[in-house]
Formats: structure tokens, sequence, C-alpha cells
């Protein structure tokens, strides 16, 4: 397959390496976009039900590079697309790589700086979307790196998801964005979890709780623009809601799952973090205070 350059009249050409789970839903929203789609995956029959879509299968990494000027790796790790993209040699000069595989920040480093080393140009993604939630228009992708890659190739990355964003020109960038969003995620399960352990206890029906309270409940996530400001700023103080108002609430939510036999380590764990920013003369400041743990454990 020869390489379609991007014009006005006519869809860049696009190759997609790595066909799991997410690979192949990506690949199909290229295809459903009418993008020329070259595939290549270690299992070739992966492929079958893409090739029966209009996709053309590539026997090796090198044919399916010299197919598009655009290059989308999902694979298992960056190691794993550092090595596949190194078997294309000198085929990859020139290319615009798109890596959206998941990784931390010094490995997307590696991989970055090893791809402009092959005269590549690199823009890394981080996909906040399952594979079914490919191509919906409140998908998340958040992408760093190379802005005229970007720019180039913004429609067809736009197939992806409907919140598309280029966010720095430093590729680490999208990955600590993702892990931001996940880290709140978790954060916010796990309370939420040991809540309802709280509440089944009693025989509270957790969905009864969440109709009564959620007025309470979204007022703590149109809470976390402040908390950001006075993060960014550095100053803590506050008026009203400052930690030793905190301290006692928090007391009795230990001493009532100590009491229920509901585990207690959450609550100890926030217990301990706010006795000791008090006990560090911090009484009077915001919940946001705590970033000095969390920044200098």
């Amino acid at each position: 397959m020869t390489e379609t350059s991007e014009t006005n009249d006519t869809r860049p050409a696009v190759t997609m390496i790595g066909l799991g789970e997410m690979g192949t839903a990506l690949a199909t929203a290229f295809l459903d976009g009418g993008h020329p789609t070259t595939v290549w995956n270690r299992t070739p029959g992966k492929a079958d039900a893409l090739v029966s879509k209009g996709a053309h299968l590539a026997e090796t990494v090198r044919d399916a590079v010299a197919a598009s000027p655009l290059l989308v790796v999902n694979l298992k790790g960056n190691t794993a697309a550092r090595e596949v993209l190194a078997s294309a040699g000198d085929a990859l000069a020139g290319k615009a790589v798109v890596n959206l595989t998941d990784g931390t920040s010094a490995e997307v480093t590696a991989v970055a700086e090893w791809t402009a080393g092959q005269g590549a140009h690199y823009l890394h993604g981080q996909i906040m979307t399952i594979a079914p939630g490919i191509g919906h228009p409140d998908a998340v992708v958040f992408y760093g790196g190379d802005k005229t890659v970007y720019d180039r190739f913004q429609s067809t990355l736009q197939l992806l998801s409907g919140r598309a964003s280029l966010i720095a020109d430093d590729p680490r960038a999208p990955v600590l964005y993702g892990m931001a969003v996940h880290g709140t995620m978790w954060g916010t399960l796990n309370g939420f979890l040991h809540a309802a352990a709280l509440l089944r206890n009693e025989g509270i029906e957790v969905s009864r709780f969440l109709e009564d309270a959620t007025p309470s409940v979204s007022a703590l996530l149109s809470f976390l623009p402040s908390i950001a400001d006075t993060v960014d700023r550095g100053d803590h103080a506050v008026e009203y809601g400052a930690l030793k108002h905190h301290l006692p609430s928090i007391e009795d939510l230990f001493h009532e799952s100590q009491a229920r036999g509901v585990d207690a380590e959450l609550p100890a764990y926030t217990l301990a973090l706010v006795a000791r920013a008090i006990d560090q003369g911090h009484a009077n400041d915001n919940y946001s205070r705590l970033i000095d743990h969390y920044t200098n454990p």
C-alpha cells in the first residue's frame, strides 16, 4: 500500500499498530471515518474483522510504517512500543507517531527521545475511556508533544474522542493528567465504598442514601476548584472550614467504623494526616494544607 498524504480532498492514511481490545476500537474508528487504514499485530488473526471492514493487513512492521504518514501505536507497555517501532528501521523517518500506550512519564520520555532520534515526530496521548467509548463525543484523550503533528492530524484524532486536546508540548503531561484523574477516581471510590459499608452495617440502602444526599455529595466536586486554587497559590489560610473543624468529624467516623467492625484503615489514615497537620501549627488552614504531606512525605 502506498502512503496517502493529507490534503483538502483526501483523508490521510493511518497505520494502527497493536490490535488488542483498545487498538481494535481505534482502528475501527479510523475505518468508520473513511481513512485508508493499515493494521499490524503480532497475532495476525486479530485483524480478520478489521480486514473484512476494509483494512489492509501489513505483513511486517516496516510495511505498516511505510504505508501511512500517521502511525498510531497501542501496545502493552512502552518497552514493547519501542521494540516494535525499532523493527521498522529507517522507514520511521519523517513519520508522525502518536503513541497511545499506557506507562509512566519516564517511559514516555524514553520513547519520545528515541523516536526523535529516528527522525520521526512524536505525540503522546492518554486515553481516558474504555474501548467501547472510543469515538463518543464525551470521550477524552489528552495529547502532549509535537504540536505540528496534532495540528496536521487533529481532524483524524478527533474520530477517537469528542474531547481531544493538546495540553502541552511535553509528552509526559498527558500521562500525569491521566494519573491525576485516576488517583482522584480511586480516592473517591474508596471513600464511597467505605461509606457504603458503614450504611449497609446499619441496614440502610446505599441507593436511598444517594437519593437523599446527592446535593451534599455533588457539592464536594464543586469544591475542587477552590482547593486547586489554594494549592497553586500556596496560600492555605481559610476563614471557614479549617482543619480543626474537620478533626472531630473524622474522629467520629473512625470510632464509628471501629465500633461496627467496618474496616477503619481509610479514616485512620485521614485522621493521622489531619492530626499531624494540626500538631504542626496548621489548625486554621484549609484542607488543602495536606498537600504538604504528599509533596514531602
